[in-house]
């Protein structure tokens, strides 16, 4: 037992530990019972100024396309920008590889626009119809512009058995200004002409009449072609102001274009492979640069001018400019680059490297094949969503185990 004159000691202290055991009892009981009658939080962020703090980042409150202000203040435009600038946002691994493409790129696009009278912005149109590759589509597009055959060849290029000049960049970069210029003739507004790049003429002709606007911002059109200008606007704010989008990259630089000695060409040839030998370098070297050489061969009866070109420095690595030149360059084991021989090919048959780490979704949108297919291909966990750099990925095997 514990003694009377022990207990009197430790009475204090005792004394003190029962009256704060006291004073947690009554503050925690008091805190729980406010708890359970209090009111649902009310969600303080606003929309209008603050949507920052939802999706981390924030839609420019200036935005114009061809000196064209866009409506941000509307909130149906609001809602369709904000879902294309997540998009980006969610893209950001791939960005530097973007941004990489655009330097490389624009040098060749930028000249041919402000020659045939049409606004800088539309080289974002390019961005994003073929993240500046050589591209195809089961519908029949190819090229940076991705262009249908028929067009092409109404706006002046060869499109054949042997050529395919929707693969010659600045070519195409020309087809695409007529096109444009076409469609502004008719809608005297950029912006319109924009969305019948994606439409066509007469598609946004229809909708104008049923709907009796000329507004493309009040036009009610089909998804691809509604988000059309609002996708174009996100990679332009993405490619010129990134730090908008948390990205610490300076001012895009557009490097300067390759060297090339220019051989022309108005007749028909047998064999490139021999052509190649002819002019000092080899097929592949011949091939690369000139991807609209589709063929073994240049067939060429109506003895059409051509300006088949090589680099004046063989040697130097162009290797990045010829993978956007040629997606579909096959990769064997050596490993040694073999071009795909034929622009029929609507997707790639092999393997492909992937210059940065990219987000699985960006390489199905690409090669027009499921996120699904690439992870069975490549047998990829499920969980994963993107590719390291220079890594080796099937595409589209022939034969799955």
């Amino acid at each position: 037992m514990i003694s009377f004159k022990r207990f009197r000691t430790y009475a204090p202290i005792l004394k003190w530990a029962a009256l704060i055991s006291v004073f947690f009892v009554v503050f925690f009981g008091i805190y729980f019972i406010g708890f359970l009658r209090s009111e649902p939080e009310v969600n303080l962020v606003s929309y209008n100024s603050n949507n920052g703090n939802v999706f981390n980042l924030s839609i420019p409150t200036e935005l114009n396309f061809c000196g064209e202000d866009i409506p941000t203040n509307d909130l149906r435009i609001k809602i369709v920008l904000e879902k294309e600038f997540m998009q980006d946002q969610y893209s950001r691994s791939s960005t530097q590889l973007l941004f990489n493409k655009a330097q490389r790129w624009f040098g060749y696009i930028e000249p041919v626009l402000k020659q045939q009278g049409i606004p800088d912005d539309f080289k974002y149109l390019a961005v994003i119809e073929s993240h500046l590759s050589n591209a195809h589509s089961h519908a029949g597009a190819a090229g940076f512009w991705q262009l249908i055959g028929n067009s092409a060849i109404n706006y002046g290029l060869t499109v054949n058995a042997s050529v395919d000049e929707r693969l010659n960049v600045e070519k195409a970069t020309r087809a695409a200004c007529e096109l444009i210029k076409q469609a502004y003739k008719v809608f005297k507004n950029w912006t319109l002409s924009a969305a019948a790049y994606n439409r066509g003429i007469n598609g946004i002709l229809r909708a104008m009449k049923d709907q009796g606007t000329r507004d493309y911002h009040q036009l009610l059109l089909n998804p691809e072609t509604g988000t059309f200008v609002y996708r174009i606007l996100a990679y332009k704010t993405l490619l010129s102001k990134p730090m908008h989008f948390g990205i610490k990259k300076n001012k895009l630089t557009t490097l300067p274009k390759i060297p090339y000695k220019i051989f022309p060409v108005d007749s028909s040839i047998k064999d490139l492979a021999a052509f190649a030998k002819a002019i000092g370098v080899d097929v592949y070297t011949l091939k690369a640069h000139n991807p609209w050489l589709i063929s073994n061969a240049l067939d060429n009866p109506g003895k059409v001018k051509f300006e088949i070109k090589v680099p004046k420095n063989t040697k130097a690595d162009y290797s990045n400019y010829l993978l956007d030149l040629n997606p579909y360059l096959i990769v064997s084991p050596e490993p040694q680059l073999i071009v795909a021989d034929t622009v029929q090919q609507k997707t790639p048959e092999g393997s492909i490297y992937v210059e940065a780490e990219t987000p699985l979704e960006d390489l199905a949108k690409q090669f027009h094949v499921s996120v699904e297919d690439l992870r069975k291909w490549n047998k990829l966990d499920p969980s994963k969503l993107s590719v390291k750099s220079e890594s080796l990925i099937v595409v589209e095997p022939k034969e799955i185990n």
